[in-house]
């Protein structure tokens, strides 16, 4: 592996240990729950938050590093999700990084009987659906159930983000940063959509949702 890779490599472990404790100290994550991936460049496979790691307490330097058929070439034994990551992955060529999360209001959300498994968090804002777009519900799945992957798989193409049942979001980004500011915006506006529960909602419309698609001049 050459200098420059090694030199992005270290960059993005010590990244990963940073922003993760940052999620841990704010309350997106509690004890070893959540895990977080990113691509590295070059096709030199990917990165991987460790088995009952908490993302609070990481050590850059034992971060999993995998090949793109899941075999662990360095660092601790790799979560056992990692499956759903290389599945996101596999499907989303131009992400960057992917964060799964237990936070408290999408894993709320995630419980409730009646949910739209095609579009599971309404438009309620337009950073929401800016960032996460239309949110599917993946039905439940046993926690490492290889299952689990082929479904990811089927929805990742056209969808940046899911919403496990009875478990938790599964966000992706261009790089780390824009898949945690996405997974953010995704707790928050489920926090405001169990507050709203209820009450009378006005949701962004089809025209104004198609107006926030159209690229920026």
């Amino acid at each position: 592996m050459n200098a420059q890779i090694l030199s992005e490599e270290t960059r993005e472990r010590d990244k990963i240990a940073r922003l993760s404790r940052s999620l841990h100290e704010r309350g997106l994550t509690a004890g070893s729950s959540g895990n977080i991936s990113v691509r590295l460049s070059g096709g030199e496979g990917w990165l991987l938050t460790p088995t009952n790691s908490c993302l609070g307490e990481l050590d850059p330097a034992r971060l999993s590093r995998l090949d793109w058929q899941g075999r662990l070439l360095a660092g601790d034994p790799p979560s056992k999700e990692a499956f759903l990551h290389r599945s996101m992955y596999e499907a989303r060529p131009k992400a960057g990084a992917i964060v799964h999360l237990h936070s408290t209001h999408a894993a709320a959300v995630s419980c409730l009987a009646g949910l739209d498994p095609a579009d599971c968090i309404p438009p309620l804002t337009p950073y929401f659906v800016m960032k996460i777009g239309r949110l599917p519900l993946v039905p439940y799945h046993r926690p490492g159930d290889r299952a689990l992957g082929e479904v990811i798989r089927g929805l990742a193409d056209r969808h940046g983000a899911v919403l496990l049942a009875n478990h938790g979001p599964v966000v992706s980004g261009s790089d780390l940063q824009g898949a945690i500011y996405a997974a953010e915006e995704l707790e928050e506006t489920a926090r405001i959509f169990l507050l709203l529960r209820g009450a009378p909602v006005n949701r962004l419309t089809t025209a104004q949702i198609e107006e926030l698609m159209k690229p920026q001049t």
